[in-house]
């Protein structure tokens, strides 16, 4: 073009030739489709849409495709290209990125990092990368309100719609209701989900103690991947437990390196080994129980090192460890959702401070409420809620005092009679207490 001279028209015409003579990428028509799916969206008229980028092949309006992942079947009734609205084509070739409307009302069905084939010529494999997601923590979201239940189910399904990371399953509990049981990469995904349900869909819920799944290994040799407590078999037929163990990476200042270290040992913590970075920087490795810090250990990390620490892990392996249920009983009625699986050593002092907040937490009624922390049928701690008791020796003047120690017996036979027919109502900020026990 500088060559030339050229200006205006002639700088365009000179663009137009180049254009025409490069050829535009495009795939063999006859090679095996291959569609990388990256999003999904819910639309209530037309089922789910899911995003898609052609890696290899072609699609066209009509097709009947196969998602490899799934192993599911559908007919393709719409295909396009997204610009800044969704273009219906009739064929969507290599490179483009496109859409499929496909009629599909299931949210499990459409995986992000899946990919879209032909049933009738079919790739050999789908695309590389695609895992499926492995929760690690896991806890239970329950509506405040019963008859929210569905409406909770429904956006739970949307919001796995682009964030396939999210697992759920429907679970009941005696204290809290129905509700289901989620499984979260971790605890910031667990706090991003809670937010998500507030802010997108009005959802207001009660979430239980975040905990983690425990390799459970019976007398016969069989394996149990349990991860509520409830679901834990009797004492007397486990062999062992395994708990997940991560390996932890703190970057800190040096002058935190001492606290930090007690942090990591008071959770039964195991240090690997500890790098200088620069002067006044080190990276300490620890094996860390994953139990032991979904709970409150980035908060003791950020507090103790005024913010000065940063903190990464991953899945490390799985190893035995002496682990107990931990049972709360409210007037002898166990509550499976303040039930935790915890170290043994640790059982006795964490039941007792249970106890002690929920003797805070828990109003008064008009009988007496025993709190017990339970391992198996041995009691480990109790506290007592008083009743709420009228004076009904008020009109005794003077007299004998067997008339006031008839009054205060029948006063008595009542509130046990009240015990065995009352129903203890436990307070939504109960159930978080053992999360800001210190």
């Amino acid at each position: 073009i500088r060559a030339s001279g050229k200006t205006g028209e002639g700088v365009n015409d000179i663009l137009r030739a180049i254009v025409e003579r490069v050829p535009a990428p495009a795939g063999d028509p006859e090679a095996p489709l291959q569609c990388l799916i990256f999003d999904s969206v819910f639309n209530p008229f037309r089922g789910i849409i899911a995003y898609f980028k052609v890696v290899n092949g072609s699609i066209c309006k009509g097709d009947n495709v196969k998602f490899i992942a799934t192993e599911k079947e559908y007919d393709a009734d719409e295909v396009g290209v997204l610009r800044l609205d969704m273009e219906p084509r009739a064929e969507v070739k290599t490179g483009d990125v496109g859409y499929i409307i496909s009629g599909i009302k299931t949210s499990k069905e459409v995986k992000v990092g899946d990919t879209i084939t032909h049933v009738s010529r079919p790739a050999k494999e789908g695309i590389a990368g695609f895992e499926e997601v492995k929760p690690m923590v896991f806890a239970g979201l329950y509506p405040i309100e019963a008859e929210d239940f569905e409406n909770l189910r429904t956006s739970l399904e949307k919001l796995q719609l682009n964030d396939a990371s999210l697992t759920f399953q429907p679970e009941s509990s005696v204290a809290l209701g129905f509700g289901f049981r989620c499984g979260f990469l971790g605890l910031l995904h667990m706090e991003i989900i809670q937010e998500r349900l507030d802010r997108e869909f009005n959802m207001n819920v009660i979430t239980t103690v975040p905990n983690v799944s425990y390799k459970v290994y019976d007398k016969k040799g069989g394996c149990k991947e349990v991860h509520n407590p409830s679901g834990l078999p009797e004492p007397t037929l486990i062999d062992h437990i395994e708990e997940p163990f991560i390996r932890a990476s703190v970057i800190t200042n040096t002058a935190y390196i001492g606290p930090i270290m007690t942090l990591c040992l008071g959770k039964r913590g195991v240090l690997v080994k500890q790098e200088y970075i620069s002067g006044d920087r080190v990276e300490i490795f620890y094996d860390l129980p994953l139990g032991e810090i979904v709970i409150d250990f980035y908060d003791k990390l950020k507090s103790i090192s005024k913010g000065y620490a940063s903190f990464d892990y991953h899945l490390h392996d799985f190893r035995e460890s002496k682990l107990v249920k931990l049972d709360i009983l409210l007037n002898g009625e166990p509550v499976d959702a303040l039930s935790t699986l915890t170290h043994v050593d640790n059982s006795v002092s964490f039941g007792r401070r249970m106890c002690e907040k929920l003797k805070e937490l828990i109003p008064r009624q008009q009988f007496e409420i025993a709190i017990q922390a339970a391992i198996g049928a041995k009691i480990i701690a109790r506290e007592t809620i008083k009743p709420v008791r009228k004076d009904v020796t008020a009109k005794c003047y003077g007299g004998d005092i067997s008339r006031k120690r008839k009054l205060l017996e029948k006063q008595k036979e009542g509130k046990k009679r009240m015990k065995q027919i009352g129903t203890v109502e436990v307070p939504q900020k109960a159930f978080l207490a053992v999360l800001k026990l210190d």
